[in-house]
This record gives structure tokens, C-alpha cells and sequence, in this order.
């Protein structure tokens, strides 16, 4: 096969033809949106998850590039005016569409420069927007990160002591409802954090397994490589974190009942429905 029936076959993947109407009524082929991003994986997750460690172990991986996390909700495109807006309308385009193709570019830019092959992303916020993200890379595959809601809720209250109790536990609810919600509807791989950090090479080897990648043991020391800044905004920033390696996980301290959402969440993923006090 030659360069050119190459890129044939590269534009008959990402852009496919569709036939539509004009409106002058003619019948016409357009293409779809195209994507540079060939079946990234995105982690759903709720905050204090252990996100940051499941992101460093594998951007550890040869084939692998898991960067910090990227924030995609907060990168927009935005028509100024009715001049750029009867323009982009013209040729099809709306808000939506032309910010999922910004998206694409960055990412698809971003995995180019690491030199690696598979683009990982693990921003928790992520999990209030995963019917979209699943619309806009529609080959995307997912892992399903998930932690006992009772040492979210004392891990939360470490990093950040100044909420209330009553909103941490209403936005513990909101992240752990999404990521149930997107388990529920999209394929994936789930994986809890007791087990990851119990077992890291177990665990590890089945997600690679899953992304049809080759497990290579030097990913869970993983403070031998380069990972990025290591600050508040772009993952976890702790000193277990920056410690390198894998650390146990710590114990719950005593409980009183959850919320009635979280228990429900909590009885859901397995675990017992109490919160610390």
C-alpha cells in the first residue's frame, strides 16, 4: 500500500461521508467532523479518588502519556458576534462542534509531543460531562476509578478543611452520582483504589489488559520518571504523592451514616455506608 492509499484510508476513518440536502434542496456529500485523536482513554472519577497516582502509574507505561489533569470543560470556543456566528452557522458549525474540535486539536497536539501512541486523561470534573466527551471521541475508551465515599469525604476534608460538613458530603454526592451514572451507561473497565494500592501490579496488569497494552513492571515506582508540576489545580499535590511510591491507603476513622444518595452510592460500589464524623 502505497502513501496515498494510506492517507485514503486515514481520511475514510476520521471523515466519513454523509449525504445531505443543500438549502437549496440539491443533495450534497459532507464530511463529519474529523478527529486527530485516535481512542483516547478517559478515568471518571470523584476528587481524592486517587486519580493522580492511577495517572502517574501509567504514564509510566512506554505507549502510554497521562498528563496532568487538563480541565477541557474550561476550554471553550466562543462566537463574539453575529458576523462569526452567521459564518460558522453557514458552514455548519456550531459552539459545541468547533470547542469538541479545539479539544481534539490540543489533546491529539499534546499526545504528539510525548511520543507515545494512547492519550490518558483523568480530570475529575470530567464526570459531569462524560455523555459529551463520549459524543466527541466516539472510539474513546473508559476506566472507572472508584474509592470507599466514606475516605473521599476524610480525604476531602484534609486537602480542603474549610467546608462545612454538609457541603463536602452534597459535593461527594455530586462527583460519586456521575461516575455511577456513567458506569451505568458507557463500557469500561472499573477499578477501585483499596484494591490498586493492595495489589498495584494486579491491578495494573488488567488495565493494561484492557487497553491492549503490554504491562511493564517499572510503571509502579513511579517516582523513577518525570510526571509534570505537582500543584493544587493540576492533580494531587500531597506528600504522599510525592513520595514515588505507592502507599497504603489510610484508615477510615470512626463513622456516622451518610447521607441518603451516598449510601445508596456506597452499598452500590460495595462498601460500607457510613461517612467519617
Amino acid at each position: 500500500m502505497g502513501w496515498k492509499d494510506t492517507m485514503t484510508v486515514r481520511l475514510a476513518r476520521h471523515t466519513p461521508l454523509q449525504l445531505t440536502r443543500h438549502h437549496t434542496g440539491r443533495p450534497t456529500l459532507v464530511r463529519r467532523p474529523p478527529r486527530l485523536l485516535v481512542a483516547p482513554v478517559f478515568i471518571f472519577c470523584s476528587v481524592r479518588s486517587g486519580s493522580t497516582l492511577l495517572r502517574m502509574i501509567l504514564n509510566g507505561h512506554s505507549e502510554l502519556y497521562a498528563p496532568h489533569e487538563l480541565h477541557l470543560s474550561r476550554l471553550k470556543v466562543t462566537m463574539s458576534d453575529s458576523y462569526v456566528t452567521d459564518a460558522m452557522t453557514e458552514l455548519g458549525w456550531t459552539e459545541q462542534e468547533l470547542t469538541n474540535l479545539l479539544w481534539d486539536r490540543v489533546l491529539d497536539a499534546a499526545l504528539a509531543r510525548s511520543g507515545k501512541r494512547t492519550l490518558v486523561e483523568k480530570t475529575p470534573h470530567h464526570a459531569f460531562m462524560w455523555s459529551r466527551i463520549a459524543r466527541c471521541w466516539p472510539d474513546a475508551r473508559f476506566l472507572f476509578l472508584l474509592r470507599n465515599p466514606a475516605a473521599i469525604c476524610a480525604s476531602w476534608w484534609r486537602a480542603r478543611p474549610g467546608q462545612t460538613r454538609e457541603e463536602l458530603l452534597a459535593q461527594v454526592a455530586r462527583y460519586t452520582g456521575a461516575v455511577q451514572e456513567a458506569r451505568r451507561t458507557l463500557p469500561g473497565h472499573t477499578i477501585r483504589y483499596e484494591d490498586l494500592v493492595a495489589d498495584p501490579e494486579a491491578q495494573i496488569r488488567r488495565v493494561c489488559e484492557f487497553l491492549g497494552v503490554a504491562f511493564e513492571p517499572k510503571m509502579i515506582e513511579y517516582g523513577d520518571r518525570e510526571h509534570g508540576t505537582i500543584k493544587p489545580g493540576l492533580g494531587d499535590w500531597t506528600e504522599r504523592i510525592r513520595s514515588g511510591r505507592v502507599q497504603p491507603p489510610r484508615q477510615v476513622e470512626p463513622a456516622t451514616e451518610l447521607t441518603g444518595e451516598l449510601r445508596a452510592i456506597a452499598r452500590a460500589w460495595g462498601y460500607p455506608d457510613a461517612a467519617p464524623a
